[in-house]
């Protein structure tokens, strides 16, 4: 019932839910980098990036009080604060362990010996001694602070415009494209002539090679990693973006073949056998009319071939190892910067985020050619 004229397939809607969870699973946490993106270090490490519109409560760690003494009216008195100037604002704060918060802002507390102690709501505390405070241990203070929120581009500033980041970036950035657009490109040109050839071409042992295409497609690249490494190294095409081109060429040709081979198998008969019987070859009958009706089946693969290659790390590591760093590809820039600056988790996050919008804006893009090419391509 699923052919008849005007009626849908019940598999166009199994494919149009699955593309609309992957996009929903891609969106949540690429908004959630754009959102940290913009947020600053103590907020990304103490709230979700869902809750920066609110207002945050936070612990402050527990400082000690220090500072200057000064003589006030017969009495010695340090002054200092818990923070530097923000828009924190404490709403309760304590001397003890046990109890952070057993005081309100600007409430006088009396200490032991005649000492008083008072914290402002903007974290500046007064200690108040009727003797000398210099060689007595000084207490503690406790605090909790609630912290409206706040966005900045400092951030954004820092990578792109930071001379320690700038460069590293920008090259990683152009780095990544040079493995990317190769490596997306070498594998749909190998792809779709074989493609072409397992769809409309009879030859012997024809089946079993689809079935080995096939097989491939669960064959986890790690397994190849380092064998495919040392006949790279052999060679001599290791260790450089022709090695990383090949390595990428190879991982994404049984998917590329198998996908484009089911799209083709589809495709009207009555067209082809017009044209051979017109006098075409099967070159002209693929560059003049299998080439323009599989460009969704194309576009499909080159979407998922795309994704893959800019967002890969184990592949890179492998292939494009150097100490130079002149063949650094963004994520392993990342990488980089989690190692060496660690504590700037909103430089990291908004670095984070300058990688997965290129990707995410050609998914966006070709979204539409990437259902189309899925739908023809798994009814077959």
């Amino acid at each position: 019932m699923d052919n008849i004229v005007g009626k849908k397939s019940t598999l166009t809607w199994a494919v149009h839910i699955s593309m609309g969870l992957l996009v929903a699973l891609w969106l949540f946490p690429t908004i959630g980098l754009f959102v940290s993106s913009f947020r600053t270090a103590d907020q990304i490490a103490t709230s979700g990036w869902w809750s920066s519109l609110s207002t945050q409560e936070r612990q402050v760690p527990a400082i000690r009080v220090e500072g200057a003494e000064q003589q006030i009216e017969g009495r010695f008195v340090i002054e200092g604060r818990l923070f530097e100037a923000t828009n924190a604002v404490i709403s309760a704060w304590g001397t003890s362990s046990r109890e952070p918060e057993a005081y309100a802002p600007d409430q006088v507390v009396e200490l032991e010996g005649g000492a008083t102690l008072s914290v402002a709501a903007d974290g500046a505390y007064v200690l108040s001694s009727p003797t000398t405070t210099e060689g007595t241990r000084l207490p503690r203070i406790f605090s909790s602070a609630a912290t409206p929120p706040e966005f900045t581009t400092e951030n954004y500033r820092a990578i792109l415009f930071d001379p320690r980041n700038v460069d590293g970036m920008a090259k990683a950035f152009f780095n990544t494209l040079t493995v990317t657009i190769p490596a997306t490109i070498i594998p749909i040109l190998v792809a779709a002539f074989a493609a072409y050839a397992l769809a409309w071409m009879d030859f012997p042992g024809r089946a079993l090679l689809i079935a080995a295409i096939v097989g491939l497609l669960v064959v986890p690249l790690q397994l190849a990693l380092i064998p495919l490494l040392k006949l790279h190294n052999e060679i001599g095409i290791g260790k450089g973006y022709l090695g990383v081109w090949l390595a990428h060429t190879g991982f994404g040709l049984p998917l590329a073949i198998y996908l484009l081979r089911n799209y083709m198998v589809g495709l009207p008969r009555d067209i082809i056998e017009c044209a051979k019987v017109d006098g075409a070859s099967d070159f002209q009958i693929f560059i003049k009319i299998i080439l323009p009706l599989s460009f969704p089946a194309l576009a499909s693969f080159a979407i998922f071939q795309f994704l893959w290659t800019w967002n890969d790390l184990l592949v890179a590591l492998v292939f494009l190892l150097d100490s130079s760093g002149e063949t650094t590809v963004m994520t392993k820039q990342i990488v980089e910067l989690l190692g060496t600056r660690g504590g700037n988790w909103e430089v990291l996050a908004t670095a984070a985020f300058i990688s997965i919008a290129v990707p995410l804006c050609v998914f966006f893009a070709m979204q539409k050619y990437l259902v189309r090419g899925l739908l023809a391509g798994s009814v077959k």
